[in-house]
């Protein structure tokens, strides 16, 4: 291998070892498998393996190739560069490090480093720890289940770009199949397309499963990954998790060799790939045709750019939009690739949308649609370069669901704008109920006004997790821009002309911000102040402290109905303190609004003055508790 090649290695691994992840695997021929499936680099042809373009090459030579690679390979087509996240097997031995199970929970999911390289970014998520956490599940599984004993249970694994994808997914499948339940790997697929695997019900595609695992880190650095689990009845909760996690913990500690060997011995033989993802698409355009009465191509002439930030949502371009007729040309990013060389793949990151936006301007497109990493977010552009994410984004569909449902409640987390709440309750006749940040407690509120007798068909973040409880309050970032389909299309099938410009109207009236500030003062977990106490509970001091200034204060007014740290008005704008849901942070959110000129009959922008005003009182509280890192929003009130 030349020392371009180990250098390539060395930047993602750290350092070079037996066992440790081999960079990307790619097919010359541009070739991809439609199964999405992708066997092991057999340790003695690593150094074979070729460099080109940035990453490691198959060779065309039939003799590079693993053994095991044409058995998967039938049926490919010619779809894109592929990447594929190759790793040799694992030779099963108990692990000997200590782990801290419950320090890889992230709310309701769980995430960890999976590849060495980062400074200050120790491995935890190794392959013994995710074959116990999968064990863990298979276990959570049975006792949820409860299956008699002449039913098997299935799960079904897929993952996203990471380059650790494919090691991980060897491992999950371990892990299960040494419990003893039935394994169906996917490969490339989308967190959305996982749950619904558990409700498909077609047996060609050995569904539906009685619990499935998405191998994602959503948006985070190449170096992490993480597993999101599912049932029938949507996404595991953070008492699932931390229940998985303990369980995790005492399978792990009592790892022998020949507990793990056996299990390798299981997943072998009984490992079955699918390519499920054919008919996730296939729903996704049979839901267009449906809101069109059943056109065969109602994107006819629509040009629509698709930006995939090199994750797992490349498929949307060919899967779903060709098929309905529209132009793709000028789309980006399609390819996976955990490295992510282009931008994050995240909807909320001015450089991903800088990137989407000059691509519907370039190619003068109609529409352009961003995905982050596993598909369960997304955003829009318009054909005038206009962003539709974030509150436009919740304005959006908000007003094409309140169509549907007039007068619906649009459930959404803590840092949405008050123009948002005047435009939903306002113009459309809708209800805004504004609740804590976190999709899945976003979802949990709309399905619990539900249960009480309040309508609610649209969970919402301003993140670009969007649920609808038509898709099972799934947050599925590839439904929602169906919704947004089906809105051209529909208004197409109508008579109408108009290109994305039908969408952009249905936002006209949306009051937004003229200053839109967020801050994040970090707790010091090594302070004295905090005196042997949780960051969480220091956090809530912070909180309730600043509670009684603002009610003390006449300028300010407390928000009447709040879930979520302190939230005020006041100085033509609002701010919103509160705790984070996973980190020794408090995010501050500080928005004022344009306010309305008489003479000119129209909006302007106030100066920053106001926003500062309202930094200047939050800091002057916050002040007295030193253990917080105050320093961004002393800047922002200095500069400002």
């Amino acid at each position: 291998m030349s020392s371009h090649s180990i250098s390539f290695i060395a930047a993602i691994s750290g350092k070079i070892v037996q066992n440790v992840l081999v960079a990307h695997c790619y097919h010359r021929n541009r070739q991809v498998c439609t199964q999405y499936q992708r066997a092991f680099c057999p340790t003695s042809m690593r150094n074979l393996l070729p460099f080109e373009g940035g990453k490691l090459a198959w060779n065309d030579n039939s003799a590079m190739h693993s053994p095991f690679l044409s058995k998967y390979q039938s049926g490919c087509v010619n779809r894109g560069t592929f990447f594929c996240n190759a790793a040799p097997s694992t030779t099963a031995s108990p692990p000997s490090e200590k782990v801290d199970f419950l320090k890889l929970q992230n709310g309701s999911d769980i995430r960890g480093v999976a590849v060495a390289g980062v400074e200050g970014e120790p491995v935890n998520l190794t392959e013994p720890v995710t074959e116990a956490i999968a064990a863990a599940f298979a276990a959570w599984l049975l006792d949820k289940k409860k299956p008699d004993s002449s039913k098997r249970l299935r799960v079904s694994i897929g993952h996203d770009s990471r380059v650790s994808a494919q090691k991980l997914q060897d491992a999950v499948s371990r892990g299960i199949a040494g419990a003893g339940l039935d394994v169906v790997q996917y490969g490339l697929a989308s967190t959305p397309a996982m749950f619904n695997s558990t409700i498909t019900e077609d047996d060609k595609f050995s569904c539906p499963v009685d619990g499935s695992i998405m191998i994602t880190a959503s948006h985070l650095p190449y170096n992490r990954n993480g597993f999101k689990f599912f049932t029938n009845a949507g996404g595991l909760g953070k008492a699932d998790i931390k229940d998985i996690l303990e369980r995790a913990a005492n399978i792990y500690n009592n790892f022998t060799v020949e507990s793990m060997k056996d299990a390798e011995r299981k997943a072998a033989s009984s490992v079955k790939r699918v390519d499920y993802m054919d008919i996730y698409t296939s729903d996704l355009v049979a839901a267009v045709r449906k809101a069109t009465g059943n056109i065969e191509k109602p994107l006819d002439g629509f040009h629509i750019v698709v930006d995939a930030g090199n994750g797992a949502g490349g498929f949307f371009a060919a899967k779903v939009l060709e098929p309905l007729g529209a132009i793709t040309t000028g789309s980006q990013f399609l390819d996976p690739d955990g490295l992510f060389p282009n931008h994050i793949p995240n909807p909320e990151d001015k450089a991903a949308m800088k990137a989407i936006t000059q691509a519907v301007l370039d190619n003068k497109a109609d529409l352009g649609i961003i995905f982050d990493t596993d598909v369960d977010r997304s955003a829009a552009v318009d054909s005038t370069g206009r962003e539709l994410n974030r509150n436009r984004l919740i304005a959006l569909m908000s007003a094409i669901v309140l169509e549907e449902h007039p007068g619906t409640t649009i459930v959404t987390d803590s840092v949405t704008s008050d123009g948002l709440t005047a435009f939903i309750e306002g113009k459309l006749g809708g209800k805004h109920h504004r609740f804590k940040r976190g999709y899945k407690n976003v979802i949990d509120e709309a399905i619990r006004l539900n249960s009480v007798g309040e309508e609610s068909h649209l969970a919402i973040e301003t993140s670009g997790h969007g649920a609808l409880k038509e898709n099972h309050w799934l947050d599925d970032g590839a439904y929602l821009m169906v919704k947004l389909l089906n809105k051209l299309a529909s208004v197409r099938a109508s008579g109408v002309s108009g290109g994305s410009k039908v969408l952009t109207e249905l936002v006209e009236g949306l009051e937004e911000p003229a200053v839109a500030v967020e801050l994040r003062l970090k707790i010091d977990q090594s302070h004295p102040d905090l005196k042997g106490g949780s960051f969480r509970e220091y956090g809530e001091a912070v909180l309730k402290h600043l509670e009684n200034i603002t009610e003390s204060n006449p300028e300010l007014q407390k928000a009447p109905v709040n879930y979520e740290g302190v939230r005020a008005s006041g100085y033509g704008g609002w701010f919103l303190l509160r705790l984070s849901l996973h980190d020794p942070v408090l995010p501050l959110n500080i928005e004022v609004e344009k306010t309305l000129s008489t003479a000119l009959s129209a909006y302007i922008a106030p100066s920053d003055e106001d926003a500062v005003k309202l930094g200047l009182l939050v800091l002057a509280a916050v002040n007295e508790f030193p253990a917080l890192d105050t320093s961004s929003l002393d800047k922002y009130v200095r500069v400002s």
